[in-house]
């Protein structure tokens, strides 16, 4: 009994050490990598000036300087919150406001810098640590350690980490997921005692669930995942708990009317905005995807399935998550295993099934299947929480190795994300620093854009990389700029191949690529009569690749 008491106070302690490593990395070179084309959109929201103000502005074939860009990623004197809100509502309206007002008054209070806004993001990680030990609480009961071990995987989840340090709203949805689950799983537990009042208990689900609605429209689908839940355990029938849930719903819903009618109204903007996800990529491409997604919550070195290590950490984890959400569904009551695996299958089912049916696969980001890398964590958490207190020796013994592997490829991941100036959660962005590095070597650069695609976050991407020498001639509708001879070097950020040929055309010029990702080329546009032979070299070697 002395010899458990003692391995407990050390596993308690253990804990705690991984909760501080875990908050220190959240908080460490915030301002490290580089500030991505979805995050420049959050500080255009803060500052209240919509996409459409600022081509206005800035992009008309004037020469300017990083500094132009400033008024458009603050607050300012110009654009209130309302502002704000209106600019989501026009522009965005997939992005429900809760995060954006949040940030906004978080920005005036504390400052405009990237480490800045990036802070608010992980102390809301922090809100993590009590919303998952709530959540386990209520779902496992007094099953013994779950909620710590639970503490422990989220506080060195790579997964978690990405998100809590970066300025857009997932980090808070993560949370708010959280709180609605616990909160409900409250509810119905209270709702069988018949001990609290029911407007307290099912008001605070209600919130949470209208919150977490104005956090991010997929939010439906984690209620719809609940929904489900209730009147399965409820075993199909109209009990007064499950109309006390229609009715818990109904008001999280009706609250949440305002954006619903935002979304009706502009449906062309909706479509418009989320182009994107309507690209096609081959099913082999997506299922590899999506299976590094799943490592990823565990173990990640910024690996794709370029590298032959991605084929063996895959597998492996894929197996300890198949194996954990076998272990759950046969070792608990189906009140607990049919949460996890809901939360699992059902916000994700809607994204990926259609596209299934009909042949040819969407571009799914990872983001979007968070709530179900929750439900995974819970699972894995369950496994490793149970078997280290296995009554067999040996399998103890094995599952403390597991789990002893587990952490310290989280601890690995996070000192190596920590030095990173990119990661693969940057995207189309990820090559941002390498472009700036080519720009800024150069002796009086001028870096041409237009603003179609992804070129218009990229160039304020960009703004927060190169040197104040490097200036700015912003293009739009491709109309062909006027490029003044003063420039040593000009460069072409991913133009149009018809927009750049008419460049060469007009100005007797050739250009040739500098860098290029999957994402986009750098361009740079060589004048004939005033040829750099250090460029020379360069151009021979793309010209072979």
């Amino acid at each position: 009994m002395r010899h458990l008491k003692l391995a407990q106070n050390r596993l308690r302690f253990f804990i705690v050490l991984l909760l501080m490593v875990g908050i220190f990395f959240r908080f460490f070179n915030l301002d490290g990598k580089v500030y991505w084309h979805d995050e420049t959109f959050t500080s255009l929201r803060i500052s209240g000036y919509t996409a459409n103000e600022v081509r206005q502005q800035i992009f008309n074939g004037r020469i300017i300087t990083k500094e132009s860009f400033a008024k458009f990623q603050s607050p300012n004197m110009e654009k209130g919150l309302i502002d704000t809100v209106n600019s989501l509502e026009t522009e965005d309206p997939q992005h429900p406001p809760l995060y954006y007002v949040i940030a906004r008054f978080w920005v005036k209070i504390f400052g405009n810098s990237v480490t800045t806004i990036r802070s608010l993001s992980a102390f809301i990680s922090l809100l993590i640590f009590p919303s998952i030990y709530w959540l386990c609480r209520e779902l496992f009961k007094a099953s013994v350690w779950v909620s710590e071990v639970a503490i422990a995987l989220m506080a060195i989840s790579p997964i978690h980490l990405v998100y809590a340090q970066e300025a857009r709203e997932y980090i808070l949805w993560i949370v708010i997921i959280l709180l609605s689950s616990a909160s409900l799983l409250r509810a119905l537990r209270l709702e069988s005692k018949d001990k609290a009042p029911r407007i307290l208990t099912w008001g605070i689900y209600t919130v949470t669930l209208t919150l977490s609605l104005y956090t991010f429209l997929l939010s439906g689908f984690v209620a719809v995942a609940h929904g489900i839940y209730v009147i399965a355990t409820a075993r199909f029938r109209l009990t007064r708990t499950v109309k006390a849930y229609l009715l818990a719903s109904l008001a999280g819903f009706l609250a949440f009317t305002h954006w619903m009618l935002v979304l009706i109204d502009n449906s062309l903007q909706f479509d418009t905005s989320t182009a994107w996800t309507k690209m096609q990529f081959p099913l082999e491409i997506l299922l590899k995807s999506w299976l590094l997604q799943l490592s990823r919550i565990f173990f990640d070195l910024n690996f794709g399935f370029e590298n032959p290590f991605s084929y063996v950490i895959t597998p492996i984890f894929l197996t300890l998550i198949g194996y954990s959400i076998y272990f759950i569904c046969r070792t608990t009551n189906y009140k607990i295993w049919l949460f996890i695996v809901v939360l699992i299958v059902i916000p994700a089912l809607p994204l990926v099934l259609p596209d299934l049916i009909v042949g040819g696969i969407r571009s799914l980001s990872e983001r979007y299947l968070l709530p179900s890398y929750l439900g995974i964590q819970l699972a894995v958490t369950y496994l490793l929480a149970t078997q280290l207190h296995n009554e067999s020796l040996i399998r103890r013994r094995i599952w403390q190795t597991i789990m002893g592997l587990i952490i310290i490829g989280g601890l690995v991941s996070y000192g190596v994300n920590s030095q990173a100036e990119t990661w693969w959660s940057k995207v189309i962005s990820y090559g941002n620093p390498q472009v700036a590095k080519i720009i800024n070597q150069a002796a009086h650069p001028l870096l041409i854009s237009d603003d179609s695609g992804i070129n218009y976050g990229n160039v304020f991407s960009l703004s927060y990389l190169l040197q104040p020498k490097v200036k700015f001639q912003l293009i739009k509708d491709q109309t062909i700029p006027n490029i003044p001879d003063e420039f040593t070097d000009i460069f072409l950020l991913n133009p149009p191949d018809p927009w750049r040929k008419q460049i060469e055309t007009n100005y007797k010029y050739k250009t040739f690529v500098v860098y290029g990702d999957k994402n986009y080329l750098l361009w740079k546009v060589e004048n004939p009569h005033s040829l750099h032979q250090d460029d020379i070299p360069l151009k021979e070697k793309l010209s072979r690749i």
